[in-house]
């Protein structure tokens, strides 16, 4: 009778086994929603509990450099620094309000060229309210809109990068649950408040001569000094450029 339990047993961590390899597969690694590290842990936020709680807290503190939830923003990611800047419009120029902590991303620097290749994208790319994802179960999240114009007329594929919280990649962006909550808000107040599409720009590093020089023999550079010429644009002139495509490359206005 032991035996037998002990056979019923072992097939029973058998099946779980291969029915946890299949679903783990199954996904596509470039959705977030169901990636192989993301799924397991994957949790929901409470919108209306994070609203009502950290609201409040937010304003008080954009108060305080005379900025509030209503102003236009603007977001930059930098990958090799880890770090996710909120700007905030203040009298037409855009005022640095804080820097997060990317807690993981997946991928090294360059594009993302394909679906399931596992790299984040860089590039510039906009949010609206239709991709704001209050019930994602990585705790909040935003489609950052790739493929963008300059993707497709690279042939470059990809579908649900976003950025998100559970602190999990498979090629997007993961924050902290809390600090998700308060850039979730950030880009959900600015849109409702009236900005037609938040601007997101995303960069392998600081574009600095220093860092340029560094990465002088990477098969990304033609690249990286088109994203460059956005990078600077803002630099220079405290707004976000207008961005389109010509030539299969970014152009600004």
């Amino acid at each position: 009778m032991r035996f037998v339990k002990y056979l019923i047993a072992i097939s029973m961590v058998a099946i779980v086994t291969v029915l946890s390899v299949t679903i783990v597969t199954r996904y596509d690694s470039s959705q977030p929603y169901f990636s192989s590290e993301s799924y397991w842990f994957a949790k929901s936020a409470n919108i209306k509990d994070v609203r009502k709680t950290l609201t409040p807290y937010l304003a008080a503190e954009l108060r305080e450099k005379n900025l509030s939830l209503k102003q236009p923003v603007f977001l930059r990611i930098f990958k090799e620094e880890a770090q996710l800047e909120v700007w905030k419009q203040k009298n037409g120029d855009y005022e640095l309000f804080k820097t997060y902590d990317i807690c993981s991303f997946s991928g090294g620097l360059g594009p993302k060229l394909k679906e399931g290749d596992r790299q984040t994208p860089e590039g510039f790319y906009q949010v609206t309210t239709r991709q704001l994802n209050p019930k994602s179960v990585n705790h909040l999240a935003f489609n950052l809109g790739f493929p963008n114009a300059f993707d497709k007329s690279n042939s470059r594929t990809g579908s649900f990068l976003m950025v998100h919280g559970n602190c999990l990649s498979a090629g997007c962006y993961a924050m902290t649950d809390k600090g998700m909550e308060e850039i979730y808000l950030l880009v959900e107040n600015a849109l409702l408040s009236g900005q037609a599409s938040v601007d997101v720009h995303i960069f392998p590093f600081h574009m600095t001569e220093t860092n340029m020089a560094i990465h002088a023999n990477s098969r990304w550079l033609p690249f990286w000094k088109n994203l460059r010429e956005g990078y600077s644009h803002f630099n220079d002139r405290g707004v976000p450029p207008r961005v389109s495509v010509a030539a299969k490359s970014y152009a600004f206005q």
